[in-house]
């Protein structure tokens, strides 16, 4: 078949060619200015009465030069959390190359009267927050009396490590090749004894009050059973937002497309191409609208889907998240410090580990391979979007000071990414905290004060 020649020389030519362009890459810059004596950063990370009963891991390096300004407890694995997409973002800054929009889904015209198509993983057809209607108005406006969907090889619903009872809480949608409203039900709720508003309205007769028998222990909005869409709402006496993910099934899937495009489609099932068959592409958004979004929200699921699109790159007739961490691992990733054991695109699982030089390194690398004010522009910038709008605050009118991604699990948080030092040099960092028990707050407060010290002596 062509897509196997295809993917063959695409592999053949990536393990010759990604190397070599690599290394050209990499090469590092002249020598900074001279780095002050940073012995007091060991020592307040050692005696911190917040910090001293985890484990910390710190690293800092000139972005411009690689040039490596600080290293504590560095090379120790730790638990990265959503710092996860630093590495799913480069995968898709390597593998989705300088393509100025993302491929939206795939399709074959098979005579005048019958068009096949089938997702790539973009998850922006009717995202309520990226939104676009170009796969929509394209299947709303083909010709064809016969829309044909197929299917293609996907990993599970939930990524490997990722917790369980997670599935009904907005962070935690389910995984698909072609996913629709973001694979999750938007309620606006008011008070009682009003329903709430549901979208996609297709949900809306699966929806009804919690019997008063059903547990609420975590004072949820709404609560759905793990294998059904079914959605108990509870009573509340103010106005709220929910968002809950839906089980996804390609039947569902269809259910919902002639729902809102008023027009049949019919299954495929598993996709099988023909020798002949000439394979197109739908074009989407621009890669940016996704890679921000993404980062500064730290949305997981955008995370997965990009995953997910990377892979349609290297084998458009299959998705594998496993394929893409392989081949990053073995042409992008290998002359880096600390071989990542990298397993999804998140940072949902706690099988994820890095260490903080490694990630150090990425982001160096990173702002070597992207210019500067895109780079930045991609992140949350202290003070003023994102996960980082209330903290590592500007003064005066200089604008933000630092950019980053963070991450966090239950026990576990971490920041990674740039700061600008009050002398102008530009620092990459990976400031990990596993394993803690006092509040998450009290190591952001301590993180913020000696990132902002490290701003005033570097």
């Amino acid at each position: 078949m062509l897509f196997v020649l295809f993917r063959r020389l695409a592999l053949l030519l990536g393990g010759i060619l990604l190397p070599l362009a690599l290394a050209a890459q990499t090469v590092p810059g002249p020598a900074g200015p001279p780095v002050p004596d940073l012995n007091w950063l060991s020592q307040q990370l050692r005696e911190s009465v917040v910090l001293r009963q985890h484990q910390v891991g710190l690293s800092l390096a000139d972005a411009n030069t690689g040039q490596t300004l600080f290293g504590y407890q560095d090379s120790r694995y730790f638990t990265p959390a959503s710092t996860t997409k630093l590495l799913t973002l480069y995968a898709g800054l390597s593998l989705l190359g300088a393509a100025d929009s993302l491929p939206g889904l795939r399709y074959v015209q098979r005579g005048p009267d019958t068009l096949l198509f089938w997702g790539t993983g973009d998850p922006m057809l009717l995202h309520g927050d990226v939104p676009t209607r170009r796969a929509y108005e394209f299947l709303l406006s083909r010709p064809e009396k016969v829309l044909l969907y197929a299917q293609v090889p996907m990993p599970p619903a939930f990524g490997p490590g990722w917790s369980w009872d997670d599935y009904g809480y907005y962070f935690q949608p389910e995984r698909s090749a072609m996913p629709i409203y973001g694979n999750t039900v938007r309620f606006y709720g008011r008070p009682a004894p009003a329903a709430p508003r549901v979208l996609p309205r297709f949900f809306r007769p699966l929806a009804g009050p919690a019997p008063g028998t059903r547990p609420n222990p975590a004072n949820d909005h709404v609560q759905r059973p793990a294998e059904e869409n079914r959605f108990f709402v509870f009573p509340s006496a103010r106005a709220w937002v929910d968002e809950v993910p839906f089980r996804t099934s390609p039947a569902l899937l269809l259910q919902l497309l002639q729902d809102t495009l008023r027009r049949p489609l019919l299954p495929a099932g598993p996709l099988r191409l023909r020798p002949h068959d000439s394979v197109r592409v739908l074009r989407t958004l621009p890669p940016d609208s996704l890679y921000r979004r993404m980062l500064r929200v730290s949305d997981n699921f955008l995370a997965e889907q990009l995953l997910l699109l990377c892979s349609s790159t290297l084998a458009p007739d299959s998705l594998s998240p496993a394929r893409v961490i392989r081949t990053m691992q073995q042409n992008y990733l290998r002359t880096l410090p600390d071989a990542p054991q990298w397993v999804d695109g998140s940072g949902l699982s706690r099988l994820n580990l890095f260490t903080p030089r490694f990630l150090t390194a990425l982001l160096v690398r990173l702002h070597q391979q992207v210019p500067e004010p895109r780079l930045l522009s991609l992140l949350a910038a202290g003070g003023g979007q994102g996960t980082l709008r209330r903290g590592y605050l500007p003064t005066g009118k200089t604008g933000p000071w630092l950019w980053g991604k963070t991450g966090t699990l239950t026990n576990n948080h971490n920041l990674a990414g740039y700061l600008r030092t009050r002398s102008g040099r530009l620092v990459a960092f990976s400031f990990f905290n596993n394993n803690y028990v006092v509040p998450t707050a009290a190591v952001r407060r301590e993180m913020e004060r000696l990132l902002t010290r490290v701003r005033e002596e570097l």
